[in-house]
């Protein structure tokens, strides 16, 4: 039985050979997470935005499973599927509130 949240967050960390998505609840608990492999993609074809976008569709799946009505999106790294995954998760009806930029930048 999958564990009821009204408000989650959803994680993108995006690199250039896949992009991981993670569902948590507002403390930080994970409640799910996808990547492209998970969903039958091997390889370089994992780095693709497709594959991303495919990734998100799945976790959304889940976000309904769990109850999710609303999300807040961090994104980490600079890899070609963040913005898919985006553009996925606006259309899917979930209310987005917030998405914020958490990459690391190196200071020297």
């Amino acid at each position: 039985m999958a564990r009821k949240v009204e408000r989650a967050r959803v994680y993108i960390h995006a690199t250039f050979n896949n992009t991981i998505l993670t569902l948590t609840d507002t403390n930080g608990d994970v409640l799910t997470w996808v990547s492209p492999g998970v969903v039958r993609f091997k390889g370089s074809r994992k780095g693709t935005p497709y594959a991303a976008q495919i990734a998100a569709e799945r976790m959304i799946e889940r976000m309904r499973e769990h109850g999710v009505q609303s999300v807040t999106v961090l994104v980490k790294g600079t890899g070609s599927g963040r913005n898919s995954v985006i553009g996925a998760l606006k259309g899917s009806g979930i209310r987005v509130e917030e998405v914020r930029n958490i990459t690391p930048v190196s200071h020297s």
